[in-house]
Parts: C-alpha cells; sequence; structure tokens
C-alpha cells in the first residue's frame, strides 16, 4: 500500500545525497555515480526537486540543468511502488516552474528510443520529439531529442490517469 505523502516538491541538495542515490538504485537502475550526484546536488546552476513520502523516504526527483534560457533535463526517477500516482510529474513540473521563474523559455531532454514507458510519460508531459542521435547510447540505442516551450503558469497536467 502506498503511503502518505508530501504534496509539495521540494528542493534537493547536498544532504540530500543518499536518498538521491537510493532511488536512482531502484528508479533509475544506478544511472549515476556518487559524484555525480554529489555534483547534481551542489551545483547552483542545476536544478533538483523531490517528492518525500510520509516517512521522509524520496518517492520522486527530477533534475536540470539551466543553460542560459533553456532547462535540459537530466533525470526523472520515481519509486516502483509510487508510479502511475503523478508524482513523476509533480517533480517534473517543479523544476520547470523553477527554471521558469530563472528565465528559461524552453525545455529539452534525451530518452532512449526503446524506452516506450518514459516516451509515453514525455509526451503526456507536453514534450514532441525534435531529432534523434543514432547509437547515443552504451548499448546501441537511439537517443530522442525532445523539447517544449515552457512558461511560469502554464497548464501542465500533474494527475495520471491510467
Amino acid at each position: 500500500m502506498v503511503g502518505e505523502v508530501a504534496i509539495n516538491p521540494r528542493k534537493l541538495g547536498p544532504d540530500d545525497l543518499s536518498a538521491c542515490l537510493q532511488l536512482d538504485r531502484i528508479a533509475l537502475k544506478g544511472l549515476w555515480t556518487k559524484q555525480q550526484w554529489q555534483r547534481e546536488l551542489s551545483d547552483s546552476s542545476r536544478l533538483v526537486m523531490g517528492i518525500d513520502a510520509e516517512d521522509q523516504s524520496l518517492i520522486a526527483l527530477a533534475s536540470g540543468w539551466l543553460v542560459v534560457d533553456e532547462l535540459q533535463i537530466t533525470a526523472v526517477a520515481v519509486d516502483p511502488t509510487y508510479q502511475h500516482c503523478g508524482f513523476g510529474t509533480r517533480a517534473l513540473k517543479a523544476v520547470m516552474d523553477r527554471a521558469a521563474a530563472l528565465g528559461a523559455i524552453s525545455a529539452t531532454l534525451e530518452v532512449a528510443s526503446t524506452n516506450a514507458v518514459a516516451r509515453a510519460f514525455y509526451a503526456q508531459c507536453g514534450f514532441s520529439t525534435t531529432g534523434c542521435r543514432s547509437g547515443y547510447y552504451s548499448n546501441g540505442d537511439d537517443a530522442l531529442l525532445q523539447s517544449r516551450s515552457i512558461r511560469r503558469g502554464r497548464d501542465f497536467r500533474t494527475d495520471r490517469t491510467e
């Protein structure tokens, strides 16, 4: 059973390193190293937002880099127990809202062409494919380049129906 969850995403920082590593392990299969997470959580040009369960465990996060007026989304992760409940969308929206407040007008990301679940999630969040990097990933998968405009207050679906 899914426990109570904080309603509002919060900014993550260096004190959240272990929680990010744990969520990365279970949701992203260890995508990033400890050093990568340390940099992500301490660099002021990177935006990382998370959602906690009542027991204070991190159940969702989204991160990105702000480069001039573009948010480059680097990770979105949701604990498998809490997937399909809208928490990934809430975390992603929180990062995009922060970026918009700092002057971002667009968001970009890369997603494996073979990752149908992630592609559907990003499509639901308003992203569309703008290009492809052939053989980009170490396993030979192509990376689809996706983007969307962002504006503070723009409609962003936060409830998923499945």
